[in-house]
C-alpha cells in the first residue's frame, strides 16, 4: 500500500479535498469555453448545435426517445438518433430545456465532459496507486493535447463524453476482479452501458483492449494464489475453474452493461444495415491515406485544419511533451530493481499495461502498421488510426500519474513535486487551450444550409439509390416558410380521377392526411421508407383503424408511397417501434428492474444482520 493510500473506511469518513483540486485544475481545460460565442468553425461543431436541434424537435412532439429526425436529409427524414449514441444530446436536452440555448447547452456538456472525465481518471488512479498520483493523472487526462483537439478543433460531443466513461470502465473491471461486490458489480454495468449510450465506436474499440486488459489482470492474479511454474497436470483443471471464478463478476458487469443499453444498441446494431454508410467510407473519408508521420506524435504545430494525406495537416496529432516525459519517468523504477521492489505489483503491473497500450497505439497510427490494418475487419469502422489518440490520452495519463509515486508522505495537502508534475502539464498543453468563437444563428434554415455545404449530413436510407442534395421542403424553409405536408402534390395531382388531399396533422413522427377520390390513387410523401414505418386507413369520421396498408417505396429516393381505395378516407402515416426495438426497451427496463431488486434486497439482508446480532446477544 503507498504511504498516501488509507483503508477504505478512513477515506470514507470524510471528504477528499483532492476532488476540489481536480474541479480546480478543470478550469483551464474548459477556460476557452467560457467565452461568449461558439466555435462555429470546429470540425463537428455544427452538428453537435443541430443534434440537438433535431432531437429537441422530437422531445417537444412528446417523443421521449426521438429516433426519427425529420428535417435531416433536407427534410425527407432520417432515423440518425436510432443508430448514433444518443446520451451526450440527452444531457444538452435537458441544459437547452432549462434555458441555456443550443449552443450554451452544447457548450456546457463540452465543459462538464472535461470536470467529469477528469474526477472519474481521479476515482479510477487513487484506487490504485493513491491520491498524488490520481491527481497528476487527473490533470494529465484533461488537458493532454489530443483531448483539446477533441474539444477545440474537432468538437466531437459525444467522443468528449466518452471520456467520461472510459475510466470508469477501466475501474469498474479491477474493481469486479479485485473485490467481486454487488456494487463493483453494478458500477462496472453502469459505466459500460453509458459508454454504449454515448459512443459505439470507442465502445467497440475499448472492448477490444478490454480483452487484454481482463486477460492480463486475471492471469497475474491467478499467478499470484498459484504460481504457474508450479503447475501440473492435476492442478491444470482446478486452475481454469479458477479464472473463471475470477471472470465471472467482470463478465457479469459486461452483459448487464449491455443489456442496460439494449434500448439503443440492439436496434443500433441490427438496423444500422437499413441506412446507407458508403458516403462516410468514401472520398476523404477513405480508409487507408491519413496516416501519422512520426515528427507529427511530437510536432507542437497547432491547427483548426482538418486532416489530410500525407504531412501537411493542419491539425495536431501531437502525444505532448510533458505527458511523453513524464510517461517515460514512471517507467524508471521499473528499471532499478531497488525502485521497484517498493511498488506493489498491481501497480507494476497496469504501468507495463499502459506503456505497452500506448507503443501499440503509436504503432497503429504509423505507416508501417499498414499491412496489419488491412487484416482488421474494424478498420473502414475506424476512418483515420488517429482516432486512436483517445486512448493514448487514458494510457499517458495513467503513466503520467504513475510518475507522482513517491514512497515520501505528503507535506500538507499537497507536496511541492505533485504540484510541480501539474504545473508542466498545464503549461505544456497552455498554449491550445484556445477557440475559435463566433456567433450563428440557429434555425432551420441554416440547417439546410449545412447540410447542403457538409455531404455527411445529408443520410440516407438504404432505399435511397441516389443522395439528394436538396429538395423542395428546403425551399420552403429558406424561404421562411413552414412546411405543414409532406405529401409530393404533383405526383398526386398527375393520376386520374381528380384526386385531392390536406394534411391535418403533421409530427415529427406521424402525418395524417384526409383524400377524396373517385379512383384508387397513390399517395407518395416525401419521407425516406426506414423500418418502423407503418400507414394506416382510417374512417374520414371517426378517425377509427380500419386496416394497414401496405408501403411501398418509390423512385431513386425511395420515398414512401401508400395505395388507399376511392372515396372520402384518411390516411395515417406514423413512425413505430420495430420488434428490435421493443425487445432492446425490454431489455434495458428489464435489467433496471433486476438491479434495483437485487440492491434493495441486499441491502435490506446487511440491515437484517446487525440486528440478529444484537437479538443473539441480548
Amino acid at each position: 500500500m503507498s504511504p498516501d493510500t488509507q483503508p477504505a473506511k478512513r477515506r470514507a469518513s470524510r471528504f477528499d479535498p483532492y476532488i476540489l483540486l481536480v474541479i480546480l485544475f478543470s478550469l483551464f481545460a474548459i477556460g476557452p469555453l467560457l467565452q461568449p460565442g461558439y466555435q462555429w468553425d470546429a470540425h463537428d461543431a455544427r452538428h453537435s448545435v443541430y443534434f440537438l436541434f433535431e432531437f429537441d424537435r422530437g422531445i417537444q412532439d412528446g417523443i421521449p426517445y426521438p429516433r426519427w429526425q425529420p428535417d435531416f436529409a433536407f427534410g425527407y427524414g432520417y432515423p440518425f438518433f436510432n443508430i448514433y449514441g444518443p446520451l451526450a444530446t440527452y444531457v444538452a436536452e435537458a441544459f437547452y430545456l432549462l434555458g441555456a440555448g443550443y449552443t450554451g447547452a452544447v457548450k456546457i456538456v463540452f465543459a462538464l465532459s472535461v470536470v467529469a472525465s477528469g474526477l472519474a481518471m481521479y476515482g479510477f488512479v487513487k484506487r490504485v496507486l493513491g491520491r498524488r498520483p490520481a491527481l497528476v493523472a487527473a490533470v494529465a487526462y484533461m488537458i493532454i493535447p489530443y483531448r483539446l483537439v477533441d474539444i477545440y478543433v474537432r468538437a466531437a460531443l459525444a467522443e468528449s463524453v466518452a471520456y467520461v466513461f472510459v475510466p470508469l470502465v477501466l475501474w469498474g473491471v479491477w474493481a469486479a476482479l479485485h473485490r467481486p461486490r454487488l456494487i463493483n458489480v453494478v458500477g462496472l454495468a453502469f459505466a459500460y452501458a453509458g459508454l454504449m449510450f454515448t459512443s459505439p465506436l470507442v465502445t467497440l474499440l475499448l472492448t477490444l483492449i478490454l480483452v487484454f486488459f481482463i486477460a492480463a489482470l486475471t492471469l497475474a492474479r491467478a499467478n499470484d494464489e498459484q504460481p504457474f511454474r508450479q503447475l501440473t497436470r492435476e492442478s491444470l483443471l482446478p486452475l481454469l475453474g479458477h479464472l473463471g471464478h475470477l471472470l465471472f463478476p467482470v463478465a457479469i458487469g459486461l452483459i448487464l452493461g449491455v443489456c442496460l443499453s439494449a434500448v439503443f444498441a440492439l436496434p443500433a446494431m441490427t438496423e444500422n444495415r437499413f441506412v446507407r454508410v458508403d458516403q462516410w467510407y468514401g472520398g476523404r473519408y477513405a480508409w487507408g491515406s491519413d496516416f501519422v508521420e512520426f515528427f507529427q506524435l511530437f510536432s507542437p504545430r497547432w491547427g483548426f485544419g482538418v486532416s489530410v494525406p500525407g504531412p501537411e495537416d493542419d491539425v495536431s496529432f501531437q502525444l505532448g511533451v510533458v505527458p511523453v516525459v513524464l510517461s517515460l519517468f514512471a517507467l524508471l523504477p521499473l528499471l532499478r530493481k531497488k525502485a521497484a521492489a517498493g511498488l506493489e505489483r498491481p501497480a507494476v503491473r497496469l504501468i507495463l499495461f499502459f506503456a505497452g497500450l500506448t507503443a501499440v497505439i503509436v504503432f497503429l497510427m504509423l505507416g508501417v502498421s499498414a499491412l496489419l490494418w488491412e487484416v482488421l475487419p474494424l478498420a473502414r469502422l475506424a476512418q483515420f488510426p488517429w482516432r486512436l489518440l483517445t486512448f493514448s490520452v487514458i494510457s499517458m495519463a495513467f503513466l503520467c500519474g504513475a510518475a507522482a509515486i513517491s514512497s515520501r508522505p505528503p507535506k500538507g495537502l499537497v507536496d511541492l513535486p505533485t504540484l510541480i508534475l501539474v504545473a508542466l502539464l498545464i503549461l505544456g498543453s497552455l498554449p491550445y487551450m484556445v477557440a475559435e468563437m463566433s456567433e450563428q444563428e440557429v434555425s432551420i434554415a441554416n440547417l439546410m444550409r449545412f447540410q447542403q455545404s457538409a455531404d455527411e449530413m445529408t443520410g440516407s436510407t438504404a432505399w435511397v439509390r441516389e443522395i439528394p442534395t436538396w429538395s423542395s421542403m428546403a425551399d420552403y424553409y429558406i424561404a421562411g416558410e413552414p412546411v405543414t405536408s409532406k405529401v409530393n402534390y404533383g405526383l398526386l395531382y398527375a393520376q386520374p380521377g381528380d384526386p385531392n388531399a390536406r394534411t391535418l396533422e403533421l409530427g415529427v413522427n406521424h402525418e395524417l392526411v384526409e383524400y377524396l377520390a373517385k379512383e384508387p390513387i397513390a399517395i407518395t410523401f416525401d419521407t425516406f421508407y426506414y423500418p418502423g414505418w407503418h400507414a394506416y386507413l382510417l374512417d374520414a369520421e371517426t378517425n377509427e383503424v380500419i386496416e394497414e396498408l401496405p408501403i411501398a417505396t418509390r423512385g431513386e429516393l425511395g420515398l414512401m408511397t401508400v395505395r388507399v381505395p376511392a372515396g372520402l378516407g384518411r390516411v395515417l402515416l406514423q413512425f413505430e417501434d420495430t420488434p428490435v426495438r421493443k425487445l432492446g426497451t425490454a431489455l434495458t427496463f428489464g435489467s433496471l428492474g433486476i438491479v434495483l431488486v437485487t440492491v434493495l434486497s441486499t441491502t435490506a439482508l446487511k440491515r437484517r444482520r446487525p440486528r440478529r446480532r444484537q437479538e443473539e446477544l441480548l
